[in-house]
């Protein structure tokens, strides 16, 4: 039983899910919005949260952290410098998921998670 577990596997492996996740966020950064499968959209909803609430410290600690995080540069200063700064009256809820249609194929419900 899977009670209170706190992730979803999604599928893969624990560096496939790591990897996963880590270019959904910088691609999520970059964009500003992308679409995605739901469960992975809400996977990543609470990956990207804790980074942005992590970088609106706006230290160089919080820079380090997260970039171990991204280890992507351009993704990293975008965040540190442009996006959390935005955020730093929010206490949370910096994304939203919005339901837009199942994919052909497979029938796999995807979403738009876009920053707030």
């Amino acid at each position: 039983m899977r009670h209170n577990h706190g992730y979803r596997k999604l599928g893969r492996t624990s560096a496939h899910r790591k990897a996963l996740l880590k270019n959904l966020a910088i691609a999520l950064v970059e964009n500003q919005k992308i679409e995605t499968t739901v469960i992975k959209a809400k996977e990543l909803q609470s990956y990207i949260e804790k980074l942005i609430t992590k970088a609106s410290e706006g230290s160089f600690n919080a820079h380090r952290a997260v970039f171990a995080h991204l280890q992507d540069k351009n993704a990293t200063n975008k965040l540190v410098v442009e996006i959390a700064p935005k955020y730093s009256d929010r206490k949370g809820g910096y994304t939203r998921i919005v339901r837009t249609r199942l994919r052909k194929g497979d029938a796999a419900p995807l979403a738009f998670i876009e920053l707030i």
